[in-house]
């Protein structure tokens, strides 16, 4: 999957440039994404990038290439420069371009400038010629949706309104609410995402946007308790609002355009080399090449690939007792993401380091309920959380006393394995038939 650089025929026989990332599959749908204020910088680059590991032939049109060569006539006191104007819109002697040359991104004065300037009727022009460049590509196939992030993201919206795009993202920003009376106008599903501590969105305009868009069909408005620029590196960033939009985002351009990768398969073949074979190698293959996994209760595992390397290959392959069983109670999975819950059964009877770091084997056996997050980035495993009661596993093994403690031992994981069984509770003056189906 290598990206690289596309030209776009823009009207009046003139063209522009737009950063593309290429799926590994041929024959993919299509997303064009339109970058923020700031050009085509690194951070969008990356976006595209993480885009085409989901399946998608992704590109970044230059939306200010016909600013920039307009500076450049300006600059040189000749005609229109055309598109080999270089800077931010343009490609550089060193074949870079957009965003700043090789997608250094835009000076901030220089943004706000471009930002006012943008005839927003020549953008559509613009978006509409990407639109056909990627359909001509030889490696799409399929449906082509449009996503945006702040000034791309108005454009994005008024995309869906005026195009005949299949579907659309926007991440709103400055400027959004003077264009919703074509709110009514969008020809296709669209998931609009807004940040409510947005100091360029005062209160009455968000209120605005939700209201344009209250009963549409096809229509999702998600509002975050965070600023516009809650998804880009900087002092808005919030990680897991970015995150739980992004997987919004998804959602919609795979229900609407593919592709959907069979994820639990994936995350079958990984539990199996994980408890089974114990093959280390065939496991690591299941996960991309920077992956992260968090033993939540002990805080064990590892961010990286290296981390994690050392983590499977010393502290877990061989800490696993030989007679574990994994009890299955249920399996949710979405778009980007698989729930796993279960109960494990084993004997304390080797050293657990991912688990019990630090203690001695008791040779106890003990039963818990556990629970897999697991975030997946195209076909391969991106991250796990994974979840259970310690408490309930320390007093098992005789290390915790439970007398006058809100804790439970055995108690817990059968309940989940049969919610009949057992009728025990710790709130006094409540008794455990409270949890039992009427007859």
């Amino acid at each position: 999957m290598e990206p690289d650089w596309i030209e776009i025929a823009a009207s009046h026989g003139r063209s522009f440039i737009g950063y593309a990332a290429r799926p590994a599959q041929q024959g993919a749908p299509g997303i064009v994404l339109l970058h923020d204020v700031f050009g085509i910088d690194e951070h969008v680059k990356a976006l595209a990038r993480r885009y085409a590991e989901e399946g998608y032939l992704v590109v970044v049109p230059d939306l200010y290439w016909r600013l920039v060569a307009a500076d450049a006539a300006d600059a040189a006191g000749a005609p229109d420069a055309g598109r080999d104007s270089g800077g931010p819109g343009g490609r550089d002697d060193a074949g870079g371009g957009g965003g700043g040359g090789r997608g250094r991104g835009i000076a901030p004065a220089t943004a706000r400038d471009y930002e006012r300037r943008l005839d927003v009727e020549l953008a559509i022009d613009d978006i509409n010629a990407t639109f056909e460049a990627l359909r001509n590509e030889a490696a799409h196939a399929g449906k082509v949706g449009v996503l945006g992030y702040g000034l791309g993201g108005k454009l994005a919206f008024l995309a869906a309104a005026r195009t005949d795009v299949d579907c659309a993202v926007a991440y709103s920003g400055p400027g959004f609410e003077s264009y919703l009376r074509e709110a009514r106008a969008v020809r296709c599903p669209l998931a609009l995402h807004v940040g409510r501590r947005d100091d360029s969105q005062p209160p009455k305009s968000r209120h605005q946007i939700a209201s344009a868009f209250e009963y549409q069909q096809g229509v999702v408005v998600y509002t975050y308790g965070s600023s516009e620029r809650f998804n880009v590196p900087g002092p808005g960033y919030d990680h897991n609002a970015a995150s739980l939009a992004y997987s919004r985002s998804l959602a919609l351009l795979k229900k609407t355009m593919g592709p959907m990768f069979a994820i639990e398969r994936v995350w079958k073949r990984h539990a199996y080399h994980k408890y089974v074979t114990r093959d280390f190698d065939a496991l690591m293959d299941t996960m991309v090449s920077d992956p992260y996994f968090n033993d939540v209760p002990t805080m064990t595992g590892g961010v990286g690939r290296e981390s994690l390397e050392r983590f499977y290959s010393e502290h877990f392959i061989n800490s696993m007792p030989a007679d574990a069983q994994m009890l299955p109670v249920s399996r949710t999975v979405g778009v980007d993401r698989l729930v796993d819950e279960f109960v494990m059964c084993c004997t304390h009877d080797l050293e657990m380091h991912w688990m019990l770091p630090g203690v001695a084997p008791t040779g106890r056996y003990f039963e818990v309920a556990m629970l897999a997050v697991v975030r997946f980035r195209g076909e391969r495993i991106d991250s796990v959380h994974a979840y259970w009661d310690q408490a309930s596993v320390l007093v098992q093994i005789g290390m915790l006393d439970p007398a006058g403690l809100p804790v439970t031992g055995v108690e817990s994981a059968r309940r989940v394995l049969d919610f009949t069984r057992g009728n025990g509770t710790l709130m006094p003056g409540l008794s455990g038939g409270g949890l039992d189906r009427p007859a």
